[in-house]
């Protein structure tokens, strides 16, 4: 009875290395079954101690200028997509601001202006909303949404822009 135990705790560790060695991102880690850290953004660590991270986009590295309501990072979305959140005022220019949304090949699907639904004139937070049509994807692939600053001076150190990773469905 023991040696069947033995062989059967090779065998199982064997798998988790052939499972491990198939995972290269933070989905494949958590589709595999490995722990998730409930940390922002989540972690996975692998059973030969590899570590992913999630995707959440430049969300972190813009929170003090804009912030998304929603679609929040890795939310699936589909056609029409209703755009919500807030940023200061100077991230818009007569009220509004671009955001255009790609799939994974980086090809435009949809394109649009956020516009403000209080007065933008502040530096403070300002309430925002868009939609965007588009030809719905393939259930489970990935695209990007982004909002840009608006920019009428055209100079490059006034771009900016955040980033937010979805999945279609």
């Amino acid at each position: 009875m023991m040696v069947g135990f033995c062989c059967l705790k090779i065998y199982n560790k064997k798998s988790q290395v052939e499972i491990d060695g198939n995972i290269t991102d933070f989905e494949s880690c958590s589709e595999a079954g490995n722990a998730v850290m409930e940390s922002y953004p989540r972690q996975c660590r692998t059973g030969d101690g590899r570590l992913f991270v999630e995707d959440i986009g430049n969300e972190l590295e813009k929170i003090d200028l804009v912030r998304v309501d929603f679609p929040r990072p890795q939310q699936k979305i589909s056609s029409p997509l209703r755009i919500s959140g807030q940023a200061r005022g100077f991230w818009f220019f007569e009220a509004s601001f671009p955001v255009s949304l790609f799939d994974a090949q980086g090809r435009v699907l949809a394109q649009g202006l956020a516009t403000a639904q209080t007065d933008w004139m502040t530096e403070d937070f300002v309430s925002f909303e868009a939609e965007l049509e588009f030809e719905n994807q393939t259930s489970g692939s990935r695209g990007t949404l982004v909002l840009e600053k608006d920019n009428p001076s055209g100079l490059p150190e006034n771009e900016d822009s955040l980033e937010v990773p979805v999945v279609f469905y």
